[in-house]
């Protein structure tokens, strides 16, 4: 065995062996031993436990009666087979004094745990028919040039940009292939100074809370919208102004004066796929501007938008730079990258610079590195065609298939950057409900009551993403809902 310390505190009145023992068998039975290795041979065991090494003998060799160890002839103990698995263990037998425990939850300042939030089944590629929104289809990840760009990244000079610490910069490369390949298809020409890059749009959206909000800010969030903003500005105790939704995108009027921020996300919103109308983006445009208001824009999916002239963002529009502008590359490339960027006045990009430093210094340096040689080598452009080609189609069959199948559900507005559908069911139809029935039938749904920010939200709404689920089995697995729904509604 390479190390293992064992921490034994020795109480008087009990042997060392019983003591030892009885250790030993709980790291065995919780899993906490190697089963691959040995255990440390007797004389280290004794060494660190400064007891004789006859004891330690007696010890493991009571331990092989019992059946807990094996001996391996020239190679010392190791854990039996039947101990390989500790999870499907009954370890009552074998109990730590818990008594000194910590209340940690008299402790906790907040409970985020307790906020609602959206919930996806880790197993979702399980599913035969995975409705599932902001996932990707791995078969389609360009993985041999995502593979070269690592080699780069790891051979030659590149290895030498980004394994030392950068203590809170960004790898200048990364930050130049943002400014110049990803942020002008928005239409937004900045300098370096005014981009971050973060660790993803939720994480944007924490930092700027953390600097920005207290108990006195009062922040207009979309109702529906996405849930774990509204989590992120009242864990700094934000005041939220609920402003409604229609297909128009965010109603504009003069409710939003009393925002000192407004969060939105105009491009396609979360989660109906509504588009903010340009009279309506400069309506608030001209709001903010005469009440002081600070736009953050969360342009979460604009890199894989279907349209042949997508609108620009508020942030191309925005010469007071009154907008914050967050984005992700977590749509496009992949959700575990983990890879986004703020853009916004180079006052607050060094204030968010200096928080983020305090966090976690900088995003990973060598993903950095690997994502910038992903853009600028092509590779990126390549695979963002070949996307919106596939969900181009998709959109299309998916558009087909509920026309077809579901034509008693009202279809929200869809435009061609979407990547999901809200629908609304009968009013008398649970989709919670709903959504237990289809998963049964290995079919995956996404309730929509948690996009609702109020106390009462409705319960006959749902959202059906296309990007993880294979074009041949959407037409197939809309019909299987269509019959699950039925039978909901029969029963």
């Amino acid at each position: 065995m390479s190390e293992y310390y064992l921490n034994i505190d020795f109480q008087p009145g009990r042997t060392l062996q019983q003591q030892i023992r009885e250790r030993l068998v709980d790291a065995i039975l919780s899993g906490h031993l190697p089963v691959d290795e040995p255990l440390p041979s007797s004389r280290r065991l004794a060494e660190q436990l400064a007891v004789s090494r006859n004891t330690v003998v007696l010890i493991y060799e009571s331990l092989v009666d019992a059946g807990y160890l094996i001996s391996k002839s020239r190679r010392g103990y190791f854990v039996a087979p039947a101990f390989h698995q500790p999870d499907q263990l009954c370890t009552d037998t074998v109990r730590s004094d818990v008594t000194g425990v910590p209340n940690w939850r008299s402790r906790f300042k907040c409970s985020p745990s307790e906020e609602r939030s959206i919930v996806k089944p880790n197993n979702w590629r399980a599913f035969e028919y995975p409705f599932i929104y902001g996932q990707v289809q791995h078969e389609f990840f360009p993985i041999e040039q995502w593979r070269e760009c690592a080699r780069r990244t790891l051979t030659g000079p590149a290895a030498k940009d980004w394994i030392h610490d950068s203590v809170d910069s960004d790898d200048p490369y990364l930050i130049e292939q943002v400014r110049t390949r990803l942020l002008p298809k928005r239409g937004i020409y900045v300098e370096p100074d005014e981009i971050l890059i973060t660790v993803g749009t939720q994480n944007s959206l924490y930092l700027l809370a953390n600097l920005l909000l207290n108990r006195d800010a009062v922040v207009g969030v979309e109702n529906p919208g996405f849930r774990d903003a509204r989590n992120i500005f009242k864990l700094f105790d934000a005041r939220l102004h609920l402003q409604p939704v229609d297909a128009g995108g965010l109603v504009i009027d003069d409710r939003l004066r009393q925002c000192d921020y407004i969060y939105l996300t105009p491009s396609h919103q979360v989660p109906t796929g509504a588009e903010l109308s340009p009279q309506r983006r400069q309506a608030l445009m001209t709001l903010a501007r005469e009440s002081d208001c600070i736009l953050i824009e969360d342009d979460y999916d604009a890199e894989i938008n279907m349209q042949l002239n997508p609108v620009p963002a508020l942030k191309a529009q925005d010469p007071d730079k009154r907008v914050i502008y967050v984005g992700s590359l977590s749509k496009s490339i992949s959700p575990g990258l983990r890879i986004g960027f703020m853009v916004a006045d180079e006052t607050l990009i060094a204030e968010m610079r200096a928080l983020r430093r305090l966090m976690y210094r900088h995003p990973a340096a060598n993903n950095q590195r690997q994502t910038a040689l992903f853009l600028s080598l092509g590779y990126y452009d390549t695979y963002l065609r070949k996307i919106r080609e596939l969900y181009s189609s998709k959109l299309q069959r998916m558009r087909d298939a509920i026309d077809r199948h579901l034509p008693q559900l009202q279809m929200g507005p869809v435009s061609a950057g979407a990547t999901a559908f809200w629908l609304s069911a009968p009013k008398e139809v649970n989709t919670e409900e709903l959504s237990w029935l289809a998963a049964r039938d290995s079919v995956l749904i996404e309730p929509g009551a948690v996009h609702f920010l109020q106390d009462d939200p409705p319960q006959h709404y749902f959202r059906l993403g296309f990007s993880a689920i294979a074009t041949h089995k959407i037409e197939p697995g809309i019909e299987q809902l269509s019959h699950t729904l039925a039978c909901y509604l029969d029963s």
